[in-house]
């Protein structure tokens, strides 16, 4: 990953992928692309931001193992207190010196790929979204909501930052808003990180007044 030149981050955006991650994901567009020209074949590619929440009922949620992603880590920090939470760089160029990222709820995701399927089955061209909150939260900010939503105090160990993560990333939102009428309904990080906790919650089976 790279420091982007523009941020918000919109589509027309230079792509250097660095990392494999990002370079077969870029292949997979450049391959889309080209099933078009030569088959006619239409398609929407969405470029997400950090996924994050958990649907309303608490049916489906965010497990990984390992786990990676700063809001289920932070939760797991919260419900279990001998785990603390690194936070890797606290002098970035940033208001509170952690690294700010775009959140998007997975209902907000879901949305997204209903809408473009109907585009598509309405004969709309191939085309390429992002698929952002157009907000950023730093890191200490994902923190400190997640404290007031869980009622935990968290345990912070403070690194050294790691290798490629740029300051600030967030995405521009406008074209899909424009084309698909779409746009994200959870904008507060205190309700995306709420969903995320009630998931947690049901999945550990942790009684609701903790």
């Amino acid at each position: 990953m790279v420091c982007p030149i523009q941020v918000p981050i919109t589509e027309t955006a230079i792509l250097k992928p660095i990392n494999p991650y990002g370079r077969t994901k870029l292949i997979i567009e450049q391959m889309l692309s080209d099933f078009d020209s030569a088959h006619g074949l239409k398609s929407v590619a969405f470029r997400y931001f950090n996924a994050a929440g958990a649907d309303r009922e608490g049916k489906i949620g965010e497990c990984h193992e390992p786990e990676t992603h700063l809001i289920p880590l932070v939760l797991n920090a919260a419900i279990n207190t001998d785990k603390p939470i690194h936070i890797f760089g606290t002098d970035y160029d940033t208001p509170d010196g952690t690294c700010i990222r775009d959140y998007i709820h997975v209902s907000d995701l879901a949305d997204a790929h209903i809408k473009a399927l109907n585009y598509l089955l309405d004969d709309g061209d191939s085309d390429i979204f992002n698929l952002g909150n157009g907000q950023g939260f730093s890191v200490r900010e994902i923190i400190d909501a997640a404290s007031r939503v869980t009622n935990k105090n968290i345990r912070i160990i403070e690194s050294d930052r790691r290798a490629g993560d740029p300051p600030v990333l967030k995405g521009d939102y406008g074209k899909i808003q424009q084309r698909l009428d779409w746009k994200p309904v959870y904008t507060d990080i205190e309700d995306i990180i709420t969903t995320a906790y009630d998931w947690h919650k049901k999945s550990l089976q942790i009684p609701n007044n903790n």
